[in-house]
């Protein structure tokens, strides 16, 4: 078996409060004590109880993976943490009505037991950037919110959201909301030289992007990060945000 580096330790979590942002959006926030993310744009995973149980059990790394006691993989979700401030930490859930998250972020009420492993990279902001471009479906919105948050309000910034009516939300910028995906929007959007690009999403779809922005454009890699959510048909997909 293949050893891979163990990730952050999971740190016990207890829910505070959830806050319905919008038919297809919940905010749950935790107790978490330590917990700081330094850049926009990072990640963290939430480990949930089984189904049919509010027990949580913690799971072991085996050296490639988290597992159970009895050996079955835990439930684990990645998510962007919309906020942390050491004491707190808030992630923005989508609600497709499938998900194991998405259900138990409907139903979770306060005092809920979980737990948080992370942060992982985030997005590092370069101040002196001419412009950005950022984009996603909605399972980027919360970290396009953080990404708006962190760059500095003078620069010129071009907002891509592919998403329904009900799970838009009021954002700091200037949104384009697309009814289809942001790879058939990329052939009409005007990309300065030097523009820093930031997408995420679906993976098909964050690879037709990738093949525009550096195939077709003949932008350098070294000014995007396009990085894929979650996969179509992959258990745990519906689950990403």
């Amino acid at each position: 078996m293949r050893l891979r580096r163990e990730p952050p330790p999971l740190r016990p979590a207890t829910v505070r409060t959830t806050e319905r942002l919008s038919p297809r959006l919940m905010r749950v926030t935790f107790e978490v004590e330590g917990f700081t993310v330094e850049q926009p744009a990072a990640s963290v995973r939430l480990l949930l109880p089984s189904p049919g149980t509010d027990e949580l059990v913690m799971p072991t790394w085996n050296g490639n993976e988290f597992l159970l006691p009895d050996g079955s993989r835990p439930i684990l979700r990645t998510f962007t943490p919309r906020h942390a401030d050491g004491a707190t930490l808030a992630i923005d859930v989508v609600l497709h009505g499938t998900g194991v998250a998405s259900q138990w972020a409907e139903t979770v009420g306060p005092g809920a037991s979980a737990a948080l492993s992370g942060p992982g990279r985030g997005y590092d902001v370069d101040p002196e950037a001419p412009a950005y471009l950022l984009g996603g479906d909605e399972t980027a919105i919360p970290a396009i919110s953080q990404l708006l948050d962190a760059l500095p309000e003078a620069t010129p910034t071009q907002v891509l959201i592919e998403a329904p009516p009900d799970a838009r939300l009021p954002m700091k910028r200037s949104v384009t909301w697309l009814d289809g995906p942001v790879a058939d929007a990329m052939s009409g959007v005007d990309i300065a030289p030097g523009t820093r690009i930031w997408m995420a999403g679906e993976a098909a779809e964050v690879q037709r992007i990738r093949k525009h922005l550096f195939e077709e454009r003949g932008i350098p890699r070294t000014q995007a990060s396009v990085r894929g959510y979650w996969k179509r048909g992959r258990a745990g997909g519906d689950d990403a945000a």
